[in-house]
């Protein structure tokens, strides 16, 4: 009885070393891993050890025997995967990290950052001997995006912050929050105090939709409306207007589905999640009914992935539309799919969208998500408040270098909304005293080694990892390797002699960085707010009650209730 992986994966791959038999696919050293939107399990290898289960960090597989109603599509999905051959070793090789050399004053790392990237950074760091980690991260929480940005109706995704626990439980591992290097601290300050500096920032910034009426009160970034409702401190208290009864989407991606369920779903299901109280209490009085999510291209070019779309289809009591007329492919996709040389994730995408498309309008839901095609935004439409959004139709133009473009065909047609969320991309922005590609969005760089936009000479200790890096494409887990790779460019410069020794003891950088911000939250003041978030949220049946103001925060973290027990919302979500 095979195993299935059933929702978005974080792709860390520590279930494909778990298998003992290599079912589990792409593999890191398989060119198609960095792209995959999921991991998949060969049903026809799989012994059904359950070694995978264990190794999950999100609960993402489950035996097939235990596959409830809604889950049944990804058996389909696994085994699709597998139709053609794949070629693979026994055994999916495990990379052993570089070891660092003893004969010197012992490893010291910065990492500027604390979500993924930053902490599988950490983890790889810390299989050496009396390495000393310093994670330091603006904000008096840690976790980055798992915190802020996965959707907390995704509690199971959320569970990868267990394992970043795990990690900062490490000896060698400390946390220096609320403090922003660039205006606290300096990064010749970090290097003084370490061998090197790993910039772990990710892409904060949104790509901006350049039309007119985007500075309309009414019109924000999706990334904005997803750290409101996830309690980010910069946004919690930000005012979104929901009283009108349709919400517009530009973009099609993950994000946009993210908050075209949160708009639509019922409130006391969120409730019970870790959703900001004042979020919370504002969809319980949003007058929404439908949220329109636009894409300027066809059906084949969705942005979102096969299991975060598998997940929306199969949320009770909402209502998934697409238009048949929307669905219309291109030239190229009509043919790829008449020799069946698609990618496995459009074909899944297609099945799903064609049965949609042919779905019965009138099927019963609270709320309604309409997802449009082949239209792209002209303008925003309104005066002191957006009223709208102006679309024109477009249609799929072949360009000479075998790019599908979309053109615009005149056709405009514009649609009532109050509220319109932008959710075309994210870019990074520049970090103080580092080069910047302004192009790319990203830090230059070799293998994760900073490199001088000038001459291309390497910066010396300071490397990246994570968006910043490679720029917003992958997964949580695809961090991992990303991680693996910049750790050993710098264990190998380290040892290499290429690194210059920190002119002061390790003993010093707390008092250092306490003179800079009398404010810093350490590992135990981060544990303090941990444990007050999750007590108060036990009292009220929920994963937990996030703090969104940052002088609470660090208040409480300040005072180190160590009496509190800490309650672990991986057990709160299994029960």
């Amino acid at each position: 009885m095979p195993h299935v992986v059933t929702q978005s994966c974080c792709s860390d791959a520590s279930c494909v070393y778990a298998c003992p038999v290599n079912c589990i696919h792409p593999t890191p050293d398989e060119p198609d891993f960095l792209t995959a939107e999921m991991l998949h399990i060969d049903p026809a290898s799989c012994v059904d050890c359950g070694a995978c289960v264990s190794a999950c960090p999100v609960d993402a597989i489950v035996p097939q025997s235990k596959l409830t109603d809604s889950q049944q599509r990804y058996l389909g999905i696994n085994a699709d995967f597998y139709r053609e051959p794949r070629q693979r070793p026994l055994l999916a090789p495990v990379t052993p990290p570089p070891a660092a050399r003893q004969d010197v004053a012992a490893l010291r790392v910065a990492i500027v950052g604390s979500g993924p990237a930053a902490m599988y950074a950490a983890d790889e760091l810390l299989t050496q001997p009396d390495v000393q980690v310093n994670v330091f991260d603006r904000l008096p929480t840690p976790h980055g995006l798992v915190r802020a940005g996965v959707a907390p109706d995704h509690q199971h995704t959320k569970q990868v912050s267990e394992l970043f626990e795990t990690i900062a439980d490490q000896p060698g591992f400390e946390y220096y929050l609320n403090v922003e290097v660039g205006t606290d601290l300096t990064h010749q300050d970090l290097l003084e105090h370490h061998h090197a500096v790993i910039y772990a920032v990710g892409a904060s910034s949104d790509r901006r939709l350049n039309i007119s009426g985007v500075d309309l009160p009414g019109c924000a970034s999706a990334t904005d409306f997803v750290a409101w409702y996830n309690g980010h401190p910069d946004h919690a208290h930000h005012p979104f207007d929901l009283s009108h009864p349709r919400a517009v989407i530009i973009g099609n991606g993950n994000v946009a589905l993210d908050v075209a369920r949160i708009l639509t779903a019922d409130p006391d299901q969120l409730a019970a999640t870790d959703i900001a109280a004042p979020a919370l209490e504002a969809l319980r009085n949003s007058r929404i009914e439908e949220v329109v999510i636009v894409g300027r291209r066809g059906v084949a070019q969705s942005a979102f992935t096969v299991p975060e779309f598998a997940g929306l289809l199969a949320v009770p009591n909402l209502r998934v539309r697409l238009d048949p007329a929307h669905f219309e492919l291109d030239e190229v996709t009509a043919r790829r799919e008449r020799d069946g040389s698609l990618d496995h994730s459009v074909v899944q995408k297609l099945r799903m969208l064609r049965e949609l498309s042919t779905r019965d309008s009138a099927t019963p839901g609270r709320k309604q998500i309409t997802l449009r095609y082949l239209s792209a935004p002209k303008r925003i439409v309104g005066e002191d408040h957006v009223a709208g959004v102006e679309l024109v139709a477009t249609s799929l133009v072949l360009g000479d270098d075998g790019v599908l473009r979309a053109k615009p065909t005149g056709h405009a047609e514009t649609l009532d909304a109050g509220l319109v969320l932008t959710s075309i991309g994210y870019r990074g922005i520049p970090v103080t005293g580092l080069p910047f590609d302004e192009a790319g969005g990203v830090v230059p760089n070799s293998d994760g080694r900073v490199l001088d936009r000038v001459d291309g000479d390497r910066v010396p200790g300071t490397y990246v990892a994570g968006w910043i890096k490679r720029g917003p494409t992958g997964y949580i887990g695809t961090n991992k390797s990303c991680a693996q790779e910049t750790v050993n460019a710098l264990v190998d410069d380290f040892n290499c002699g290429l690194l210059t020794a920190p002119t002061t003891k390790a003993s010093a950088l707390k008092r250092f960085v306490s003179r800079r911000q009398p404010a810093v939250v350490d590992r135990a003041g981060w544990q303090a707010i941990d444990r007050v978030e999750l007590q108060r949220g036990a009292v009220q049946h929920r994963v937990r009650d996030k703090i969104v103001d940052r002088a609470e925060m660090v208040t409480l973290a300040a005072a180190r209730p160590h009496r509190l027990l800490r309650l672990s919302p991986l057990h709160r979500v299994r029960k």
